[in-house]
């Protein structure tokens, strides 16, 4: 019976973005029904072109912080605005900067991070930095946690963690968090912070994550007025700027040695192209 039920509930969310008419992200002010219903027919023929292998509709469902089929629904719904049939509108949206998948590429151009003053585990002088780009309240990002923690366990002397925010606007409660844990921070506690609000990431709120930074034996008065702090907030603003600067474009974002890496986080993916660097960077 519960297999059952789980085959149920996983094949109903699978329909969900087929038979959806309201989307993540997408405006369907002021359409008339039948250029809705043409809206609609492009937004679940497309296909996203991040790599994900969903469609468009599909992609703004399942992962709605997804940068690519924002911005191709968005070539969309313009084309069916300016009153272009089904087709035309895909053919605006595949004539579109991102129209057509990226080549498939492990680890991309290496690009300038800076890192001074972020939370950092490992050894200082570990011969490979990893920079996190994450937000507390995705659920992608918990699961990345866990396999960066046996990514760190897997190489205690090689590798460093550099964790930077990158709250998502379609999560309400992920600014307030990375605030949270920079206050943390301040008082020589992220990382417990870090991980007790990924383990309850489904109960963060403003008074949750007060009890647990007490949990942790953090000076209140001073994590109080450290939380909503113009230098926190400036912190979390320049976090972001540097993950777009970056082409950070959804979450979590990790970059090896300042190269983005497009893989799997599960350690028998990533061991491979961890040994690679670290033979490289032994070799200067």
């Amino acid at each position: 019976m519960p297999l059952l039920i789980a085959t149920a509930t996983t094949l109903l969310l699978a329909q969900d973005w087929q038979t959806a008419t309201t989307l993540n992200g997408v405006d369907f002010t002021g359409l008339t029904p039948a250029r809705k219903t043409t809206a609609l027919k492009a937004l679940r023929a497309m296909d996203c072109t991040c790599g994900c292998d969903m469609k468009v509709a599909e992609c703004r469902v399942k992962d709605p912080s997804c940068s690519f089929s924002k911005r191709l629904s968005a070539s969309i719904m313009g084309a069916v605005k300016e009153g272009k049939t089904v087709e035309g509108a895909l053919e605006a949206a595949k004539a579109s900067p991102i129209g057509h998948k990226r080549e498939a590429k492990l680890l991309d151009d290496p690009v300038a991070i800076p890192t001074l003053g972020a939370p950092m585990t490992g050894p200082a002088n570990a011969r490979v930095t990893l920079v996190e780009f994450s937000d507390f309240q995705c659920p992608y990002c918990s699961k990345a946690s866990t396999q960066i923690a046996a990514i760190l366990k897997a190489y205690p002397n090689d590798v460093k963690l550099v964790f930077k925010q990158f709250p998502l606007d379609n999560h309400p409660q992920a600014q307030i968090s990375a605030q949270a844990s920079l206050a943390a921070h301040k008082q020589g506690k992220f990382w417990q912070l870090h991980d007790l609000m990924f383990a309850n990431r489904t109960r963060l709120s403003k008074l949750a994550i007060q009890g647990w930074a007490q949990q942790i034996g953090l000076d209140m008065k001073r994590f109080n007025a450290d939380l909503d702090s113009p230098d926190v907030r400036k912190t979390v603003a320049r976090d972001l700027e540097d993950g777009e600067k970056a082409g950070v474009e959804g979450t979590p974002t990790l970059y090896i040695d300042g190269q983005r890496y497009n893989g799997d986080l599960g350690l028998d993916a990533i061991k491979p192209v961890l040994d690679g660097e670290i033979k490289r960077v032994t070799k200067k």
